[in-house]
């Protein structure tokens, strides 16, 4: 809806340079790494409609993805494919076709549906937990503020902190920083500035702290306990501007709009909510978590700096990727 998708001939699969960042190539290479996968692909048409916002962090790439994938699925493999091999399969067409070195969350989450808690240690078969967590029951609602930065143009950014994390990680001769001991890594801190940056420290500090809020998440709201929940999200978000450094690009370092989100969010909700940096950051999205006697004030509030129609009001639905009947 609002996009113009040219025709992509499935009976050449092979990645095409001048398609790289376009649909098409999304297309191409998600069924190109069906027929690998030995399952079957077909031609169709397909009138789409999206309120997912574009290039804002709200995985506007991967649910497009998705949506391709299942649709292949039902279309010609009677819907054999599981969630998580359509999110794999969605991933490699990003990484591969789209050039964008993409992880695997996204697609998981779009795919899968719901709460989830992913565990990546094994890529081919990553440990999934779902959660059936209502957030109106506690009272608040997820906010979506588009604070209209886009992520266009931000690929190096996010290429860097993989990067960043992985020389870390080769300092201890180890691939992943989650193979490193976190004791060890903070024994090391000053042997490992003479080869690695200070940025790069700071960002692998975030992870280890991060893998255990992350686990620390999960068990509150398995126990109901949303007030920790909340807790967390905010050390998170705050680890995320301080250490992650994932909320303005460096390189345009006077266009802030998502630490101006953040902050005028935090002076409006009080202590009324939370606010942290949504998705891969550097521009786009902010996420509240808002008590629902305020979400209208909230909204109104923020819009009056971001514009009307920025901040969205969501619920997370319980499914993925599925095929109405």
């Amino acid at each position: 809806d609002g996009f113009n998708i040219d025709a992509v001939d499935l009976n050449d699969l092979d990645k095409k340079e001048h398609e790289v960042g376009t649909s098409e190539s999304l297309i191409r290479g998600i069924a190109s790494r069906m027929k690998q996968q030995h399952y079957k692909i077909g031609g169709f048409e397909a009138t789409i409609h999206s309120e997912v916002l574009e290039g804002s962090g709200l995985s506007s790439s991967a649910s497009f993805e998705v949506l391709i994938g299942t649709i292949l699925n039902h279309e010609f493999n009677e819907g054999i494919i599981s969630a998580q091999e359509i999110a794999q399969i969605a991933q490699y067409s990003e990484n591969v076709y789209f050039d964008k070195p993409s992880g695997l969350m996204d697609q998981m989450a779009c795919s899968v549906g719901n709460l989830i808690m992913i565990d990546f240690e094994d890529k081919e078969y990553p440990r999934i937990n779902q959660l059936d967590t209502d957030m109106l029951s506690f009272g608040y609602k997820l906010c979506i503020v588009d604070t209209k930065g886009s992520h266009a143009d931000l690929t190096p950014d996010y290429a860097a902190i993989p990067y960043e994390m992985k020389q870390v990680a080769n300092y201890f001769n180890k691939q992943y920083l989650r193979e490193v001991d976190p004791k060890l890594f903070f024994e090391s801190i000053s042997s490992l500035r003479e080869q690695c940056s200070d940025r790069a420290i700071l960002r692998a500090l975030h992870f280890f702290n991060e893998n255990q809020r992350v686990s620390d998440a999960y068990e509150s709201l398995t126990k109901n306990d949303f007030n920790s929940f909340l807790e967390i999200i905010k050390a998170s978000g705050d680890s995320s501007f301080k250490y992650l450094q994932n909320v303005y690009s460096t390189s345009d370092p006077l266009n802030q709009a998502l630490s101006l989100g953040i902050a005028m969010s935090e002076q409006i909700l009080k202590d009324q909510g939370v606010t942290r940096v949504h998705g891969g950051g550097f521009a786009g999205t902010i996420q509240s978590f808002v008590k629902e006697d305020v979400v209208k004030t909230y909204q109104q509030d923020i819009e009056k700096i971001f514009g009307k129609g920025s901040c969205h009001i969501l619920s997370i639905r319980h499914e993925g990727g599925v095929k109405v009947y």
